[in-house]
């Protein structure tokens, strides 16, 4: 089915059909009322559904919303050429309002709109009260996820906490995905045991073919220009359109992925290059979470490989289970823990977040790692998933920073950060402040796990395995002092009582604590 020269993925109108025409029947909404589409509800798994053929698309560019918070500026780009591309795909089925706010774009269409559920709770309640005021008709399930909300909501029940691996081999059954009748392909759930390998030896690149990469074209040109003109206050700087942004070109970067990087991919999946950010990534989180890529289509993509024989079993089921598995899962556990959430903050961290941080100064701080990583979000607005989990996350967990304003900051430092993605992602997994409702041990680690699993430590000027002293490398200091400070807590859980048990031996535990406390050189 083809709409505005796009086409539905397959699954999501059997998936989603009654839900939508239910929302519309209970609201009593007009078969032609316009749709109003968000930033993040790009695709045609929104704008291409049946139920919308015969309505007029309204895009809002919010001059109140770009400035609201201080975005990277490659992310504001990102975003406004996804809604600008649209618009002009969809030619005059489109309207595009650009105003101080939404309310007075509403009010300028003239008549009652339809939306699909926005993705966060702010935005929920925003639109509530827009429904409340009359200026929304209807307000219809998202549909840019492999699994409604309402299925999510009867399977996890009452409980208030479960594993990822139950819910990522529940989500393998129901959608069919790599699966023998009841059974996993190749007999085994999670292969992640073979994709730990460190970075090649000596290497400075995986080696790997590049990435699909976009041509700018006048819009981005435009968008720029708009941007530079707008002065809005943002971090990071300005460079190419590094991502995906319409359907088509988020289709060439999963094909470009599958073809051509997706096997390689699992076994470093995990690794750190100083001279290779990409790796054998995917780069397609972008993509999808301005809804312009499902994840089922990549997820069918990647499987179709592996029953083709173009890429191995155990890269195929590490890249499904990051997007039917873990994505899927942040994004319900975003609704199910509810808006308190993202306040969680058990570990009692209340640390500012310190000026070279949150300005992206990479280049004034001494240790490679940490540099490395804050100067990748400052030049593409994005790193991997180790850098953010075991350099960022790691530091901020061992330096105390307030999860909530760490949760802030990835949400706007990061290309492919929304309201929706990081509250799980930091305050639960990595900064562990929700109790271990999400994950159950603190994600922290000494210098030693970084030299292995990267190229950093070998011209940095301290030494990971140093914990006194000036060549003391702060990862491997404040790990010993992190897991000091919350003994009783790691103490009692089976998968961190070992590294008590450690540091009760160290016979330098006094010095690296009494040099660890106020530190503050990186």
């Amino acid at each position: 089915m083809s709409r505005g020269g796009t086409s539905v993925p397959a699954g999501v109108e059997d998936t989603y059909t009654e839900a939508v025409d239910q929302a519309l029947e209970d609201a009593g909404a007009e078969h032609d009322a316009p749709l109003w589409v968000f930033g993040d509800q790009l695709g045609p798994a929104v704008h291409g559904l049946p139920q919308h053929a015969e309505r007029e698309v309204v895009l809002v560019e919010s001059a109140g919303a770009l400035r609201r918070r201080r975005y990277h500026r490659q992310k504001l780009h990102l975003v406004l050429s996804g809604m600008r591309h649209l618009d002009a795909d969809l030619g005059d089925r489109a309207t595009y309002h650009r105003t101080e706010g939404y309310r007075e774009a509403l009010e300028k269409v003239g008549r009652p709109v339809v939306v699909h559920q926005p993705t966060s709770h702010t935005a929920v309640e925003f639109v509530e009260r827009l429904r409340a005021d009359g200026l929304v008709a209807a307000v219809l399930p998202p549909t840019t996820f492999a699994r409604p909300r309402a299925e999510f909501t009867a399977w996890a029940g009452e409980d208030s906490s479960f594993t990822m691996e139950n819910f990522y081999r529940n989500q393998r059954r129901r959608f069919d995905v790599l699966m023998e009748g009841e059974s996993p392909v190749g007999g085994t759930w999670n292969l992640d045991h073979d994709n730990r390998e460190p970075p090649p030896k000596k290497a400075t690149t995986l080696g790997v073919p590049d990435p699909w990469w976009p041509t700018e074209d006048e819009i981005d040109e435009q968008v720029r220009r708009d941007l530079d003109a707008m002065d809005l206050p943002t971090v990071g700087v300005d460079g190419p359109r590094l991502f995906a942004v319409t359907p088509d070109e988020a289709r060439k970067a999963l094909r470009r992925f599958v073809e051509h990087r997706l096997d390689p991919f699992g076994p470093h999946e995990d690794a750190i290059l100083s001279g290779d950010p990409w790796m054998a990534h995917s780069l397609l989180s972008v993509p999808q979470n301005l809804g312009v890529l499902h994840p089922l289509e990549a997820v069918h993509a990647a499987e179709q490989a592996y029953h083709d024989g173009t890429a191995r079993l155990n890269s195929v089921e590490g890249f499904v289970r990051q997007i039917l598995g873990w994505r899927e899962y942040i994004w319900h556990l975003y609704w199910h823990f509810g808006k308190g959430y993202t306040k969680r903050n058990e570990m009692d961290h209340r640390q500012a977040l310190p000026s070279w941080w949150t300005e992206l100064d990479g280049d004034g701080v001494t240790a490679a790692c940490l540099s490395e990583t804050l100067n990748g979000v400052r030049d593409r607005g994005w790193v991997h998933h180790i850098p953010r989990l075991m350099v960022l996350g790691n530091h901020a967990l061992q330096r105390e920073y307030r999860p909530s304003a760490l949760s802030e900051w990835f949400t706007t430092s990061f290309v492919d950060g929304f309201a929706w993605v990081m509250p799980p992602n930091v305050v639960g997994m990595s900064q562990h402040a929700d109790g271990g409702k999400l994950a159950t041990k603190p994600y922290t680690s000494g210098g030693a796990y970084i030299n292995k699993m990267s190229d950093h430590c070998g011209g940095c000027a301290f030494d990971p395995k140093v914990r006194v002293g000036e060549k003391a490398c702060p990862f491997t200091a404040g790990y010993w002092q992190f897991v000091h400070r919350h003994q009783a807590l790691l103490r009692g859980n089976q998968r961190t009582a070992r590294a008590v048990a450690t540091m009760d031996r160290l016979s330098d535990l006094d010095a690296v604590l009494e040099q660890e406390h106020g530190r503050r050189d990186f």
